[in-house]
């Protein structure tokens, strides 16, 4: 938003994250997003605070950007960040105000904030909410929210329609569409391009599966569906799966709602999605037992990768790290690298271990396993590797590397889906 040329607030309840964001210092890895910081904080049309009674009396204009994780005991969203940020905000909007919700929630989610903000403002039904999902991909963020391939705006409130038509001018401007819903229909997009997206993982990896079974190769399989024009390249490359904080915890809370509303059958192929996504991981760690004899007790191994994806540090629901802790978990001693989760990696998976190099993650290594496609990854040296391990044995769990380069400086590769 500053960087479109607005001012901005932005509040946490976080202090730590507020001294960090206040310097200058982004408290996570996302290419790009540290110079915008700077760039509107040294322009002054960007602040940060806990002061939820400052943001009140500062704003028009609010945008609420919460997360919505996994419930511990359940597959639904747990909406207690959302309801926090209401409950503390409605009692101090003393004037017209409006409201956008950007965090990813339950179809039905927007109406009962609504009823909240009308209760409990002391401007009532002059507070109007809206609902704007964001579509931004990690590692892609700064990009996708400058430049997003839509902006979905749900709400009956014709003043609620106007702002956020006044807020994106310059990207209607540039032709990015401008879709105007009910509430229900924006909120269900996110969760519905996200449920798309994941099947059409599990579908290629579904059809990794079968590959593995008769001998087909699943890249030139994805290859020539990726020319047919219904069906395109994107997301339909085989290997590990998807992670992170989106995908698994947005399908899951998806089944969860339609179970409410009483029409679970609706979404049940969405079981399989996950339940294939969640099978790549165990074939992954087949593959590397059968590598090295069929046993990890005593084994060493070495993990390049524990972000769930490139160019991130993200690692929620990380399938590098569910591999990783699942092989040290069986015997073998792991040793990680990652060229920025390192530090998220270490305090969530102490048993493991951890090299700040590739090589030094591979040294005396039985086996190999590329689990997170970083570029560095990518464009590794075989003969560099090979002088390092104990076996040239690799698993790429990401279908990163050319198969006949690695063979060829004699290496044993195997991947998902491929011969």
């Amino acid at each position: 938003m500053a960087e479109l040329g607005f001012e901005v607030l932005g509040v946490d309840v976080d202090q730590s994250k507020i001294d960090s964001l206040s310097s200058g210092r982004v408290p996570f890895y996302e290419p790009g997003l540290e110079d915008v910081l700077t760039r509107n904080l040294a322009a002054g049309r960007l602040r940060f605070t806990t002061d939820y009674a400052q943001a009140a009396a500062f704003a028009d204009v609010y945008f609420i950007c919460v997360g919505t994780p996994q419930q511990a005991t359940s597959n639904a969203a747990d909406l207690r960040y959302v309801d926090a940020a209401v409950e503390t905000l409605a009692p101090l909007l003393t004037r017209p105000s409006v409201v956008i919700g950007k965090s990813t929630v339950p179809v039905g989610t927007a109406a009962r904030i609504t009823a909240q903000f009308h209760a409990l403002s002391p401007a009532g039904e002059a507070v109007e909410v809206g609902w704007s999902p964001e579509f931004l991909r990690e590692s892609h963020g700064v990009e996708d929210t400058l430049n997003p391939n839509r902006i979905v705006v749900g709400t009956d409130s014709p003043r609620v329609e106007q702002v956020m038509r006044e807020i994106s001018a310059s990207q209607i401007a540039r032709g990015i569409p401008f879709l105007v819903t009910d509430l229900q229909t924006a909120e269900l997009v996110k969760v519905a391009a996200n449920a798309f997206l994941a099947t059409k993982i599990s579908f290629i990896n579904a059809m990794a599966e079968v590959c593995e079974a008769v001998g087909a190769d699943v890249i030139q399989l994805a290859e020539a569906l990726s020319h047919d024009d219904r069906i395109g390249g994107k997301f339909l490359g085989p290997g590990l799966g998807f992670g992170g904080g989106c995908l698994p915890k947005d399908i899951r809370a998806f089944m969860a709602r339609a179970d409410e509303l009483g029409v679970e059958p609706a979404l049940s192929f969405l079981r399989e999605v996950d339940a294939i996504n969640q099978r790549r991981r165990a074939r992954t760690i087949d593959i590397a037992r059968g590598l090295i004899g069929g046993s990890f007790a005593g084994r060493t191994v070495g993990v390049l990768g524990a972000a769930f994806k490139p160019n991130s540090d993200d690692i929620r629901d990380s399938p590098a790290l569910d591999v990783a802790a699942t092989i040290g978990s069986l015997g073998a001693r792991v040793t990680v690298y990652d060229p920025e989760a390192l530090e998220n990696a270490k305090r969530a998976y102490p048993q493991l271990n951890f090299a700040h190099t590739m090589v030094e993650a591979v040294r005396d290594a039985e086996v190999v396993l590329l689990l997170t496609e970083w570029a560095e990854f990518r464009s590794a040296d075989p003969d560099e590797l090979g002088k390092v391990v104990a076996e040239k044995r690799i698993v790429d769990g990401r279908n990163a590397l050319d198969p006949d380069h690695w063979r060829a400086h004699g290496w044993t590769y195997r991947a998902l889906g491929r011969p």
